[in-house]
């Protein structure tokens, strides 16, 4: 069976005529739960394995999944102290992909996207992942942007602002439906922006699924899944990996639900954690846990709406409901409310 979005064919000549020893013939399939760019792995007849990755299929948003961009990140980074694969090509050529297409190395570990995986830990092993991606947030906020060559990644103005400005219209761009919810937390938002302290490099999507963990320490092996990569606030980051990290005493569901898990730190331990590690002060990450909430209600909304003009563009786990939206919208009025937002 062919392998939808790839053409096997082309692809594996590219691949052989790298010089990095792809013993033919060559093998592609669909990994991850990722519902952006597509993940496959390639295997060789030598029992070699690669990562490669390509937009998704159908209509894109202009700048979205932008993976020639992913490319330049991950290539910045391979001197640095943020744990990320190795580069090993890219292509933009018409005769072998539609698109373009980027060839990294395999990282072995465990990838913690279904509570399955995570019930298989134990409560220790749970409680160093967790810790270890506060680690891995000082890392990513740690580089220099200027000798890792990324100062011009992205605008140096404000970045909640520019946050806010780019999701509503992301919104207005894929709404499938009225969610009165999102419209008002854009208006509380607007309303109560932070002043920004400091600019880093911001992963833009950071949480347990994309990063690969060591099998025996829990350690961060790499971070993956860089396309929403940007220049900000670092608090928007912790932010975000609160917002993608239900407690078991939430009261809703979702977004993933393997941090609800005994041994995992709560969200509160998180941030002690990436304070402690950074020495940053955390008192506007509730503001910043608010926003990337709604960004995640926009960007499932956009999933789902990619999902229903083409079904190959479900992940292998599905994709998101309107139910799953709605609790993701609660938890993030609840916690406006709590913080005073």
């Amino acid at each position: 069976m062919a392998t939808v979005g790839l053409d096997e064919d082309a692809v594996s000549t590219w691949i052989a005529g790298l010089g990095i020893g792809a013993t033919s013939p060559l093998s592609f399939r669909r990994i991850g739960n990722g519902q952006s760019n597509l993940t496959y792995a390639v295997n060789d007849a030598g029992s070699a394995t690669w990562v490669l990755r390509r937009p998704p299929l159908g209509h894109l948003l202009a700048s979205a999944h932008d993976v020639v961009r992913e490319h330049r990140i991950l290539s910045a980074l391979q001197n640095t102290a943020v744990s990320v694969p190795a580069m090993i090509a890219m292509t933009e050529d018409s005769a072998i992909s539609d698109v373009p297409l980027v060839l990294m190395s395999f990282v072995d570990g465990v990838v913690i996207d279904s509570v399955a995986t995570a019930e298989s830990l134990d409560t220790d092993h749970r409680r160093r992942v967790g810790l270890g991606l506060t680690d891995a947030l000082a890392d990513i906020h740690g580089v220099d942007l200027d000798s890792s060559g990324l100062s011009d990644l992205a605008s140096h103005k404000p970045y909640a602002a520019r946050q806010l400005a780019r999701w509503t219209k992301q919104w207005e761009s894929s709404r499938t439906r009225d969610v009165p919810g999102i419209d008002s937390l854009a208006v509380r938002l607007g309303a109560n922006i932070p002043q920004q302290q400091e600019l880093s490099l911001v992963h833009g999507d950071f949480h347990l699924s994309n990063v690969i963990t060591d099998r025996d320490d829990g350690t961060v092996a790499a971070v993956v899944d860089w396309e929403l990569c940007t220049l900000g606030d670092p608090l928007a980051d912790l932010g975000g990996l609160l917002a993608y990290w239900p407690q078991a005493d939430d009261g809703v569901a979702g977004p993933f639900m393997a941090s609800t898990l005994p041994g995992f730190p709560t969200r509160a331990e998180l941030v002690e954690a990436y304070a402690q590690h950074t020495g940053r002060g955390v008192s506007d990450v509730g503001f910043w846990e608010v926003l990337a909430l709604w960004k995640l209600a926009i960007i499932a909304e956009g999933v789902m709406r990619r999902m229903e003009a083409d079904s190959r563009n479900r992940g292998v786990s599905g994709g998101p409901t309107a139910t799953l939206i709605d609790d993701i919208v609660a938890r993030a009025l609840g916690r406006a409310d709590e913080i005073g937002l």
